[in-house]
């Protein structure tokens, strides 16, 4: 199994991303998981007299993908997600393309603890949603 990186592998600045273009298809399977129906996601003739002027995508796919990076990608597999603030600052609209960036910014090795800042910009580079998370690295067996 390839396990992701321990608190004693990482370093403060080390950064990954992921990139996701946002696709009609990606909203309504979301709505139907979650059960969120709001018409501002699924409803064309409603949403284009709210003030994004039509549909616009759950704010927390783009929050998956920052889950998708820490998963998968740094620290990668085997970390375990303990806590996500979030802000969400601008709308993600169908065909957007996301991109998750997560950076450490500081490591607790006694606790096995990492904090990341996490942000995910659209293909404008504006900032849609900005947060930090905590995570625990995966362990190695010794």
């Amino acid at each position: 199994m390839n396990n992701g990186k321990t608190v004693e592998e990482l370093k403060v600045g080390d950064k990954a991303s992921f990139t996701k273009t946002i696709t009609e298809t990606d909203v309504y399977n979301y709505a139907g998981v979650t059960g969120d129906f709001n018409p501002a996601h699924i409803n064309e003739s409603f949403a284009k007299d709210t003030m994004f002027k039509g549909r616009i995508a759950h704010g927390m796919i783009a929050a998956g993908l920052i889950s998708t990076v820490l998963g998968t990608r740094l620290p990668g597999p085997g970390c375990i997600y303990v806590s996500q603030d979030l802000k969400f600052t601008a709308p993600v609209y169908f065909g957007d393309t996301i991109t998750a960036t997560v950076e450490v910014e500081k490591l607790n090795v006694e606790k096995n603890r990492v904090i990341l800042n996490t942000v995910c910009t659209n293909q404008k580079e504006n900032v849609v949603l900005k947060g930090q998370a905590e995570l625990m690295p995966t362990v190695k067996d010794k």
